[in-house]
């Protein structure tokens, strides 16, 4: 049987200002222990800002989602502007507030959030493809921003992003470590890893739920 391709989308490198590390690296990991392959992907965009992860504090530089995103990948990735839902059979997107920061601007701007173009038409695509959509932590957000419809996604029990998710015409779903939510109408599958007090385990068992939910989807 043909191996299931997932594309997953990354969004810099690092919890604060892009790309959840813990939570990119268990969801290729989750994808390939349960027989799948992956493509990294990144929009070649300016992060928002750049973070010290030592201290919290803002940076007086710039840097570049693509070449963020590339260290986690390890050099193996490509801009998200190349993505063809036809080449794939699953689109994934892990968290990190660089999906509120760079993928969208949900972190600013809450319900009147603005979502990167590229990233909009990756979903929409898949969307019209019939084809699953994996979101973990934040990420699920601007999902619900993206698809509206009322599409059931999760981010934990956080309330306050959990409001803005219906108020973006998304249905949250209150739940906890690695618990999915799945749309079956929308094909979307969810899970709140780090938007809850998670350990890398929390981690590593929502990744691996969320993918087999979404590869006993394909099946």
């Amino acid at each position: 049987m043909e191996k299931k391709k997932f594309a997953v989308v990354l969004s810099g490198s690092g919890v604060y200002d892009g790309a959840e590390i813990h939570e990119a690296t268990l969801t290729m990991l989750a994808i390939m222990k349960q027989g799948g392959t992956y493509q990294c992907f990144a929009p070649d965009v300016n992060q928002h800002h750049v973070i010290n992860h030592l201290t919290g504090d803002e940076m007086n530089e710039s840097r570049n989602v693509l070449i963020e995103s590339a260290r986690i990948a390890r050099g193996d990735i490509k801009t998200l502007s190349e993505f063809d839902g036809q080449d794939f059979d699953a689109l994934i997107f892990p968290g990190g507030f660089g999906a509120a920061k760079n993928l969208s601007t949900v972190a600013f701007d809450g319900p009147e959030a603005k979502v990167n173009p590229e990233v909009e038409k990756a979903v929409k695509q898949m969307l019209d493809l019939g084809k699953p959509i994996g979101a973990l932590c934040i990420s699920p957000a601007f999902i619900a921003k993206i698809i509206g419809d009322n599409v059931k996604v999760t981010i934990g029990s956080d309330e306050g992003t959990a409001g803005a998710i219906d108020a973006m015409g998304g249905k949250h779903i209150i739940t906890t470590h690695g618990e999915v939510v799945i749309d079956k109408k929308h094909n979307v599958y969810t899970t709140p890893c780090y938007m809850l007090d998670a350990t890398i385990l929390d981690i590593e068992n929502g990744a691996t739920n969320v993918v087999k939910a979404m590869m006993e989807g394909l099946n």
